[in-house]
């Protein structure tokens, strides 16, 4: 019970402090833009620390990744695996916002006219360019000093990348270099942390405000998307988990993993932390029959890379902000950029501490929503962390017994047992 209470003490707060938010802003009507000041605070204080806390931790996790060099095949397989599952994750949940839409009828106008009071336009989202054109501007920038911006976030990760890349090819003698870096994730970590605890106060103001001026609107918005991602969370958790467990051992998969499953489903639905899930999920891929040294390299690994549910929930945050700035995603090249953007939420973000905050600002980046977007973004990832972290948690263990399919075989679980027995 101290754990639990430990673990959703943050998340419950966020929430409560919406809640309350939410009833101010219906009690005050327009004069709860009094309060926006406060909640502004709360913005400036991260998006101060949204620059070095990507260069600093994106760049410290790759360059801490040195022994991936000596995985060969299995690296190999773990790629394939993860980005397959990941587009299906995001091509369902594009489909899904289709049949419903989650922001029909919220009045795009007047919201996009509030969000572009507080930050001036969306400049980023009105620019018409050439795909190649936006491609360049989207992952580079003319000069160094650019990239010490928030709106050329994506830019930024590309550099930390190659950083972190170099420092692993320089080895002993980038050591300083890394310590630095941890040490200075760490450091902008705590800083977050003591900033968070202002959190509640800042939000809940924000949201007074915002709910002052556009009434119950967006809140009917907030249970659409929780509803739609709750559906489509049993459908993919039974239906596709059940499907990949096929793919990987025929009918002998499907029940090795659902006979194994239900422990660290509880654990991350009671933590809402993959990375807490990790040992119960290397027990459970064990008693499954998966080789250890497939499960301890593709659980760790995913943990920090793939996460369809955070996929699932990128697409959402996307279509949501698109429709509240009334912008239309009707088109090959933008479903594709939605598909990009989905994939790299739940993929390079979730290899960041803070990654659900990242992911959410490379969305405003990408895209050139102004950042007074990101709590209204932010609200989401609140309401779907629970069933976010189950789908991201057990998709690990299934994408590892897919990973030993390709590696040793499609008889490999059989071969298991039978060593076993």
């Amino acid at each position: 019970m101290k754990n639990f209470v430990k673990n959703y003490a943050m998340p419950a707060a966020l929430l409560l402090s919406v809640v309350v938010g939410g009833v101010i802003g219906i009690i005050m009507g327009p004069g709860a833009s009094a309060l926006e000041p406060l909640g502004q605070i709360f913005l400036n204080l991260i998006f101060t620390l949204i620059v070095p806390l990507v260069f600093f931790s994106v760049t410290s996790s790759i360059a801490n990744m040195g022994e991936m060099k000596r995985l060969g095949k299995i690296m190999l397989s773990i790629l394939l695996v993860f980005a397959v599952t990941a587009i299906l994750s995001a091509v369902i949940s594009i489909i899904s916002v289709f049949i419903v839409n989650p922001t029909e009828g919220l009045g795009e106008d007047t919201i996009h006219s509030i969000l572009q009071d507080a930050e001036g336009e969306a400049s980023g989202a009105s620019e018409s360019l050439s795909l190649p054109w936006q491609l360049v501007k989207t992952v580079t920038v003319g000069d160094f000093s650019a990239l010490f911006s928030k709106s050329n976030l994506l830019q930024l990760i590309v550099i930390s990348v190659i950083c972190g890349i170099a420092i692993n090819m320089a080895g002993e003698k980038a050591k300083a270099f890394r310590d630095f870096l941890n040490a200075g994730s760490a450091v902008i970590m705590k800083m977050i942390k003591i900033i968070m605890y202002y959190a509640p106060i800042g939000l809940t103001c924000y949201f007074a405000s915002i709910i002052g001026q556009l009434g119950t609107q967006i809140l009917e918005g907030y249970l659409k998307v929780f509803i739609m991602y709750m559906i489509l969370s049993v459908i993919y958790y039974f239906g596709f988990f059940s499907i990949y467990a096929y793919v990987a051992a025929g009918k002998a998969g499907v029940k090795a993993f659902w006979k194994n499953a239900i422990a660290p489903a509880v654990t991350a639905l009671a933590t809402c932390s993959s990375a807490a899930t990790i040992p119960v999920n290397l027990e459970s891929c064990k008693k499954i029959g998966i080789p250890d040294g497939i499960a301890e390299t593709v659980v760790p690994l995913g943990v920090n890379t793939h996460k369809d549910g955070s996929v699932i929930g990128g697409v959402f945050k996307v279509v949501f902000l698109f429709g509240l700035f009334g912008m239309d995603y009707n088109s090959i090249p933008m479903l594709l950029s939605v598909l990009a953007v989905s994939l790299l939420v739940g993929a390079v973000m979730g290899a960041i501490p803070g990654g659900g905050m990242i992911g959410e600002m490379l969305i405003l980046s990408v895209y050139g929503f102004p950042p007074a977007a990101l709590p209204v973004i932010a609200v989401i990832s609140t309401i779907i962390d629970a069933p976010a972290t189950l789908l991201n948690s057990s998709g690990n263990t299934v994408c590892a017994m897919i990973v030993a399919r390709i590696v040793d075989g499609k008889n490999w679980l059989l071969n298991r047992n039978n060593t076993s027995n």
